[in-house]
């Protein structure tokens, strides 16, 4: 179905001309989909569904969808006090979110970030005066608007396909392995945007899939990898054999930005 999007080689996008209704509202043009409308009014495909009443991505031409809910940049508290924080290993937006008291779309709008992918080392300015440092939750609060990563359970490092051993009489289920993860994307030459086990990424791009090696995790798997959040095993590649994942992003620059890295996969169900 895909291709690594490691193929040196330029791919031009062409979206589609889009008529403004109102302030308020947009009419869809053939070929939209919600997440280049998500794209295009600076808000979320998740905010879009919500205060439209959908209940999956599908759209047809000519619909008004409303959108003025999250479009534009949200206002910053405070311009004038600003804060950094340098991400760490393990680090979501979500959890930083909470730690200094603001919203995930707030730190994407000051730091200029089109996806939740964050990496270790990056600093990111946290403005406004509330955005003070709260003691880091041990359970995630539930997802925000726009597919938001949840933390990582405590995990504890063992050899592949091996469980962890019982604890307090308790044998725990989640397993853990360390994996190597690449990264593709269905914005590619000659992609159908159709994944192993069905799933279009062409209607939503946002969508956290990954693909693996069915022999090491079944195809319709959840898991939680490292740095990228709660998916789905839900597609194969010729290349992903043994201990090799394959991360779904929405663009290519997010692809390479994200490159070749070992991470932590746990099993969720």
């Amino acid at each position: 179905m895909r291709k690594l999007v490691a193929i040196l080689f330029a791919s031009t996008i062409v979206f589609s001309a889009a008529t403004t209704v109102s302030a308020a509202e947009y009419e869809i043009q053939k070929g939209d989909t919600l997440w280049k409308i998500a794209k295009k009014h600076n808000t979320t495909v998740d905010r879009l569904k919500k205060i439209n009443n959908l209940q999956s991505s599908l759209i047809h031409p000519k619909q008004l969808l409303q959108v003025d809910e999250g479009q534009g940049k949200q206002k910053p508290v405070n311009n004038g006090d600003k804060r950094n924080h340098k991400v760490v290993k393990g680090d979501t937006l979500s959890e930083i979110a909470q730690q200094y008291s603001v919203t995930v779309g707030q730190l994407k709008n000051w730091n200029n970030l089109s996806s939740d992918l964050i990496l270790i080392g990056q600093n990111l300015s946290i403005n406004g005066t509330d955005a003070k440092p709260a003691a880091k939750p041990s359970k995630p609060a539930q997802q925000e608007a726009k597919k938001e990563e949840k933390p990582a359970p405590k995990q504890v490092k063992v050899e592949p396909k091996q469980e962890e051993a019982p604890k307090n009489e308790e044998k725990q289920s989640a397993k853990t392995f360390t994996m190597k993860a690449t990264a593709y994307t269905a914005e590619c030459d000659g992609c159908s945007g159709i994944t192993k086990t069905g799933i279009d990424l062409n209607k939503d791009r946002n969508a956290k899939v990954i693909a693996v090696d069915p022999n090491v995790i079944p195809l319709g798997t959840k898991v939680h990898v490292e740095g990228y959040g709660e998916a789905i095993a839900g597609d194969i590649g010729g290349a992903i054999k043994g201990d090799r994942i394959d991360i779904h992003v929405p663009t290519k620059s997010e692809a390479y930005q994200w490159g070749v890295r070992n991470v932590n996969v746990t099993i969720l169900d």
